[in-house]
């Protein structure tokens, strides 16, 4: 249950203004404590709270089109969060193993979707310095991502093994 009530609160974090947060949200600490703490057979029900909630997102408060097909690469990061939950964490939980996890997710979906973006866009043209432009302007988000403590999974699994669970 307090994974469930973890994901329930990282997903409604996104709707909150986070613009002075500098691109946080509690989504994947909760990802890898779900994963750490639900079997893989519930992996379907983060992923599609976050699909129904960027749905949501992208229709009604940003009033775009709905196009599926941009989100594929956040929505494998999604099943990676879950999934390195499950094989790092899911049979013991000790400071490296969450420290892995909380600096695997942010690195996963820095290089992932950063890929993503040099590949299927104009932006930045296709030889390896644009690759690399493209990672050089993303570093300030992911610094970010990897500097907020709340966003790691870190409280919830140092909460839940001190209460003997």
């Amino acid at each position: 249950m307090p994974a469930y009530l973890l994901l329930l609160v990282a997903v409604l974090s996104r709707l909150l203004p986070h613009a002075g947060w500098l691109n946080f949200t509690a989504v994947g600490g909760a990802l890898l404590y779900f994963g750490a703490r639900r079997p893989w057979r519930e992996m379907l029900v983060p992923l599609a709270a976050l699909i129904a909630h960027d749905y949501a997102l992208t229709v009604y408060s940003y009033h775009y089109a709905f196009c599926g097909s941009g989100y594929v690469t956040t929505w494998g990061v999604v099943r990676d969060g879950h999934g390195a939950g499950q094989i790092l964490l899911h049979a013991r939980t000790n400071f490296c193993c969450v420290a892995a996890g909380a600096l695997l997710g942010p690195t996963s979906f820095f290089v992932v979707s950063n890929y993503a973006v040099w590949v299927g866009s104009v932006t930045y043209p296709h030889t390896l310095s644009g690759l690399a432009t493209c990672f050089a302007a993303a570093i300030p988000f992911y610094r970010n991502a990897c500097s907020r403590p709340p966003s790691s999974p870190a409280p919830p699994l140092a909460f839940q093994c001190w209460c003997g669970g």
